[in-house]
C-alpha cells in the first residue's frame, strides 16, 4: 500500500490555512498539491530525496510543486511521513521558504539555549515543528476509520467473489479467518453466511455483519453449518437473507 504524507495539525491550520476535518476523514486524504506531491515521491522508490542541508538537528526532505515548498519527516519506517511546514517559493529573496526555515531553526536554537542549562548541540532546533501530542492523538483517533475501511474492502471482495460463483471465499484478518458464501435461492433470494475462527475483538463480528450488503443488520441468526460443509472447531456461523436487488446493485457498483 502506498504510504501517504499527512500534515501536522499546526501545518494544516497555519501554513495550509485549512480547517481540520472530523476524525472520520484521515489527514492523509486532504486535497492539497504539496501533500499529493509528497505522496507521489514516497511512492517512487527510485526517486532521489533531497535533504534540507541547512537543518542539522533533524533529517528533513524537500517537497516542491508549483510555488509550494515544504519539508517532510518521519520518525521511523513504522510511522507516517509528516508534512511539518509549508510555504511559497520566493527565489533569491531573504524570504525564500527553505532559507526562512533554516533561519527559524537557528532562532529557535538561540531561544532553547537561553532557556536551558545544557546547550543544544546543533545549529538548528526544529522540535516544535515535529508532530506533537495532538498529532499523535489524531493519528490514534483515525485508527478506527482505517481499520473499518480495510475490513470493508476485504468483506466486499469476498462477497463479490461468492456472488459470482456461489462458493465460499475466505481471507485472514488480524489473526482471524473470515469466510463468506452466498447462494441464490430460486433466482430471487440470496442466502449469506460468514464464519470467523480465532480470537477476535468483541465487536468485530457485529462490524462484519453490518458490512454485508443487502442484509438486514437485525436479521442475522447463529447457524450450525456452512452450505457446503459442517461447522469447524471454534467457529461461528451466521446466516441471513440477502436482498437480490441490493446484491445486483452491489455488483454493478463494484464494476464501476
Amino acid at each position: 500500500m502506498t504510504q501517504r504524507a499527512r500534515p501536522t495539525l499546526r501545518c494544516l491550520r497555519e501554513d495550509l490555512a485549512q480547517a481540520i476535518p472530523s476524525a472520520d476523514i484521515p489527514l492523509d486524504e486532504i486535497d492539497h498539491p504539496l501533500l499529493a506531491k509528497a505522496t507521489e515521491r514516497l511512492a517512487d522508490s527510485q526517486a532521489a530525496q533531497e535533504r534540507i542541508a541547512a537543518i542539522d538537528d533533524q533529517v528533513f526532505f524537500k517537497v516542491k510543486v508549483q510555488r509550494w515548498r515544504g519539508p517532510v519527516w518521519t520518525e521511523d519506517t513504522e510511522t507516517p511521513w509528516w508534512l511539518i511546514a509549508a510555504g511559497h517559493r520566493q527565489e533569491g529573496s531573504p524570504d525564500d521558504f527553505y532559507a526562512a526555515l533554516a533561519s527559524r531553526g537557528k532562532s529557535a536554537r538561540r531561544r532553547y539555549n537561553a532557556e536551558h542549562s545544557a546547550p543544544h548541540g546543533h545549529a538548528t532546533y526544529t522540535a516544535d515543528l515535529l508532530p506533537q501530542r495532538e498529532d499523535r492523538a489524531r493519528w490514534a483517533a483515525e485508527s478506527a476509520v482505517r481499520t473499518r475501511r480495510q475490513l470493508k474492502a476485504v468483506v466486499h471482495t469476498l462477497v463479490r467473489r461468492s456472488l459470482l460463483d456461489g462458493h465460499e471465499h475466505s481471507a485472514m484478518l488480524d489473526g482471524a479467518a473470515l469466510g463468506i458464501q452466498i447462494l441464490a435461492d430460486d433466482g430471487h433470494e440470496t442466502y449469506a453466511a460468514i464464519r470467523i475462527i480465532g480470537s477476535v475483538p468483541r465487536d468485530l463480528v457485529a462490524i462484519i455483519l453490518v458490512l454485508i450488503p443487502g442484509c438486514a443488520p437485525d436479521a442475522w441468526m447463529s447457524d450450525y453449518a456452512m452450505p457446503e460443509r459442517s461447522v469447524a472447531p471454534e467457529e461461528q456461523i451466521w446466516s441471513n437473507i440477502m436482498d437480490p436487488v441490493a446484491a445486483a446493485k452491489f455488483l454493478n457498483e463494484e464494476k464501476e
